[in-house]
């Protein structure tokens, strides 16, 4: 997302997942980044953490305490950050001063030596803030299993204070520092207004691969100026987060570091309606989720996977889910090969009325069992929409391929041309009511295998 694009107005699209404009409000790109929030400082540095030598920690600081809030991997192999991150916001009651993060090791499978390391980093950072350890949140990333460098980690932090920077290029570096197999920094910010107020949001993330939804191998950093606190900051972020974030997959692999925190500093004394703020999140989150698809490891093509006419939104988004997690449509994406045949057996995988294995399956997966994916919750057990394969219809952008579960007769140079630019819009129309929903994914080239089957060697 351009951060000098167009004023978008009431009735139009926040993101590309079908977020909407609140009437009467206004959201403007703007430049900054997580920094774009007055107040807030950010920086980066190399601290010696990579053995390339390239930038590897990172620092978000408020000006003093404010109300935080984070949403987390749900993972149950989760690295020690995250079980720290989670005891700091429980004890502060959602309140912190600065999140630390570093890139080059996940800090995860490390046992007591790598719970160590990450509550010495929060102690650390506070001495250098005046701030109790536990308003520092912390947050890791890069290979798991791999310890961090305790005595390099805490000999980067009092040069990382002095660098952080109330400005745009503090942001930017703070961006670059939490890179780890992506190819650009992520970052994003907007200015919301409606006839109450305005208030600014401003974000910075990093990922690429092991992304799938209900958080993955990512990392984020929200800031706003609006006074949100706990517990609507809580249950706001939960939302945004996975109608964002958790519609998105690059290779349907979870992590066990992900993390989004919000820092809300309250600063702005005549914010937005909350409806409007929440705009405003949807849309600095919304930006950066597509920029991590864009840049998903080996990726040539944005896969936008629709799903319309469900009996409800979520079944739309478990049938969206379904469709882009299937590595089989994702690679007839990457060959330009409109395989509308492989799109209806994603569906119907996806589908209640399938017999067999599905009759045995546990407890809470039956039609009509609440949705847990991307909520954030441990799951009970996934969502079955209700398919009917007669009435299905696909479409590789305005080119139908498929009607009634069937062939449909098309051109087939207008279907390959659907499929040949950097960005692919598939619809899967359940023919069943009003429900949507949109997944971001991408396609699945020789690039994703080449980068991971050398990862670590």
């Amino acid at each position: 997302m351009s951060e000098h694009g167009p004023v978008r107005g009431a009735g139009e699209a926040a993101n590309a997942f079908g977020a909407t404009v609140p009437e009467a409000t206004t959201l403007t790109p703007t430049a900054g980044g997580v920094c774009a929030v007055e107040g807030i400082a950010a920086g980066g540095l190399a601290a010696g953490l990579k053995p390339s030598g390239r930038p590897d920690l990172a620092v978000v600081a408020a000006p003093r305490t404010v109300a935080a809030g984070a949403v987390q991997t749900t993972n149950a192999v989760a690295a020690a950050p995250v079980h720290l991150t989670r005891r700091h916001l429980a004890a502060t009651e959602g309140r912190g001063r600065a999140i630390l993060l570093n890139a080059g090791s996940a800090n995860a499978c490390t046992g007591p030596d790598g719970a160590d390391t990450a509550r010495a980093s929060a102690v650390a950072l506070a001495e250098r803030l005046g701030c109790a350890p536990e308003e520092v949140l912390v947050a890791s990333t890069g290979v798991i299993g791999q310890p961090i460098p305790r005595e390099t980690l805490l000999a980067g932090i009092p040069a990382l204070v002095a660098d952080a920077a109330p400005d745009a290029d503090g942001a930017r570096r703070a961006a670059e520092a939490i890179r780890t197999t992506d190819t650009w920094a992520k970052e994003a910010a907007v200015t919301v207004a409606d006839p109450a107020g305005t208030a600014t949001v401003g974000g910075l993330a990093k990922g690429s691969g092991m992304i799938d939804p209900a958080m993955a191998t990512m990392l984020a950093v929200i800031t706003t100026d609006a006074d949100l606190r706990h517990p609507t900051l809580a249950s706001v972020l939960s939302d945004v987060v996975a109608r964002t974030f958790g519609r998105i997959s690059v290779d349907g692999c979870q992590s066990t570091n992900d993390a989004v925190v919000l820092l809300a500093t309250g600063e702005q004394h005549a914010p937005p309606a909350l409806g409007a703020l929440v705009a405003g999140l949807e849309h600095v989150c919304g930006a950066l989720a597509e920029q991590i698809v864009r840049d998903g490891e080996g990726a040539t093509r944005t896969l936008h996977v629709h799903a319309v006419g469900a009996e409800t939104d979520a079944d739309a988004e478990v049938v969206a889910r379904a469709v882009a997690g299937s590595d089989l449509v994702r690679t007839a994406v990457a060959g330009g090969d409109p395989n509308w045949g492989r799109v209806l057996a994603a569906v119907g995988a996806a589908g209640a009325g399938a017999t067999g294995l599905r009759a045995h399956a546990p407890r809470g997966t039956a039609p009509g069992g609440e949705p847990t994916i991307g909520s954030g919750d441990q799951a009970t057990g996934p969502r079955v929409p209700r398919v009917v394969p007669e009435r299905l219809d696909v479409r590789f952008g305005a080119v139908t391929v498929c009607r009634f579960g069937a062939a449909a007769s098309f051109d087939a140079g207008q279907a390959a041309a659907a499929l040949r630019g950097p960005d692919v819009h598939l619809t899967v129309d359940l023919g069943l009511g009003e429900g949507r929903a949109t997944v971001l994914t991408c396609d699945l080239t020789h690039g994703y295998i080449s980068i991971n089957a050398e990862y670590t060697t």
